[in-house]
């Protein structure tokens, strides 16, 4: 069954694209037709591609990946934000910062600072500078944390990026392209889609159709994380059910060592049974002190 349905894309008017003088031939295979001076996108084309981009994204979810959403226009703030932050995934909603990806360290010392900041609010540290220290650091921290506040548990580079308005967003998709990341996007009908490795045909302009887009995205990685998360209680049983035996035989081993040298001593200490040869020899040694004892009494 398919995340959206025909009739919720045609709701949200996912299917007005832009005027013919501005469209992209490149999408002509997602376009219904012409109407009212306005190109309409086929939506069955857009179901089957939400449904395809969805299951890719599941299956990168059930493997730990992590997929950055980028989307800062106004139409797709809002949906980005509180979807992405409601499964745990990094967003961009305000400006891209050029070589967010190409030049990652960067980025990654400017996000610790904004943890440097935090551990002086602690420590006590903020409250000894003076007056103005104190303001720089704070106008410092509010420009970081708008801009990166929205990746700070980044720790890594992303694994794909998730899209909205491709011609707004082409920094970033350009370097993804560069690093080799997938791109999934929500793609009109002005726009290029031989730079997307996932399109996902739609009106990038309505804020019921990219949260209707995102949300589905979204669901896909929330089945995805859960069955990573099954995986991995399973794996972690498996590895504490293989050392549990180790562990008993090691210990019983020990057991045995800790026995073994009180056993030797004792069987050290125990005499071995004489021969009958051993007997004779004795009897032939003690036979002239006994003649001896006789002939003195």
């Amino acid at each position: 069954m398919s995340l959206v349905s025909f009739d919720q894309l045609l709701e949200a008017g996912a299917h007005f694209g832009h005027m013919p003088r501005k469209w992209n031939p490149a999408m002509a295979p997602y376009i219904f037709m012409e109407r009212n001076g306005i190109h309409i996108i086929d939506l069955h084309k857009t179901v089957a591609k939400i449904d395809e981009c969805a299951e890719i994204i599941k299956n990168m979810a059930s493997s730990g990946k992590k997929i950055l959403f980028v989307g800062t226009k106004r139409q797709a703030k809002e949906p980005i934000a509180e979807l992405a932050k409601s499964v745990g995934m990094p967003y961009v909603t305000e400006r891209w910062p050029g070589g967010m990806l190409t030049n990652f360290p960067t980025i990654r010392k400017a996000v610790k600072k904004m943890g440097q900041i935090d551990k002086m609010r602690e420590d006590g540290t903020y409250n000894n500078l003076s007056k103005r220290e104190r303001l720089q650091l704070d106008r410092q921290q509010a420009k970081l944390d708008k801009n990166l506040g929205s990746i700070r548990d980044m720790n890594r580079l992303p694994n794909a990026l998730f899209v909205v308005d491709v011609m707004r967003e082409h920094i970033a998709i350009r370097e993804a392209q560069r690093l080799g990341i997938p791109v999934f996007a929500i793609v009109d009908t002005n726009a290029n889609p031989r730079d997307i490795d996932y399109v996902i045909p739609a009106n990038d302009d309505s804020t019921q159709a990219i949260e209707l887009i995102v949300s589905a995205m979204c669901q896909a990685i929330n089945e995805g994380q859960v069955e990573y998360k099954a995986i991995k209680a399973e794996k972690e049983a498996e590895e504490a059910a293989e050392l549990a035996p180790s562990g008993r035989r090691q210990r019983t081993g020990a057991r045995r060592e800790r026995i073994r040298p009180a056993n030797a001593e004792e069987e050290r200490s125990e005499e071995a049974p004489e021969t009958v040869e051993e007997v004779a020899q004795t009897a032939e040694e003690t036979a002239p002190a006994n003649e001896e004892a006789a002939n003195q009494q």
